[in-house]
């Protein structure tokens, strides 16, 4: 099982994370409330939280302790919401957006001959005049 399907799964009942977080019951309806955290509701209606939701709860009570405002966590918050879901998008771009021409072998060959007569500018020798100069005779 992926781990942020993991992450996200709802697990724990309110009075747990309570108990994790050291928040109320009151305090993490409020931010509730103010869409902060949004958890899963069972069947009885009950809200079920996920590990994902204990770190943001675990993160606006730190957040608070430094003296931050609602709604400058809703700010960090979305702006971390933002920076996951791009680095998401990154992670999941198709192999179609671009891909690299194939070189020919000569057009290798010649690319490694310019490194070859490059690396030696300034009469420095370096490692990759080494490496290149045993293709060449």
């Amino acid at each position: 099982m992926d781990d942020r399907i993991r992450r996200n799964m709802p697990l724990f009942s309110m009075s747990i994370v309570g108990e994790l977080t050291g928040l109320t019951a009151r305090q993490i309806r409020y931010y509730e409330e103010h869409q902060l955290v949004q958890p899963e509701r069972s069947k009885g209606n009950r809200r079920l939280f996920s590990f994902n939701d204990v770190e943001k709860l675990l993160e606006i009570k730190a957040l608070l302790d430094k003296g931050v405002n609602l709604a400058g966590i809703q700010h960090v918050l979305q702006m971390k919401e933002n920076e996951a879901s791009v680095e998401v998008a990154e992670t999941q771009t198709p192999e179609t957006d671009y891909k690299k021409p194939d070189l020919s072998d000569d057009e290798l060959r010649k690319l490694l001959k310019q490194g070859l007569f490059s690396a030696g500018k300034h009469g420095k020798t370096s490692i990759i005049q080494g490496e290149l100069s045993r293709f060449f005779h």
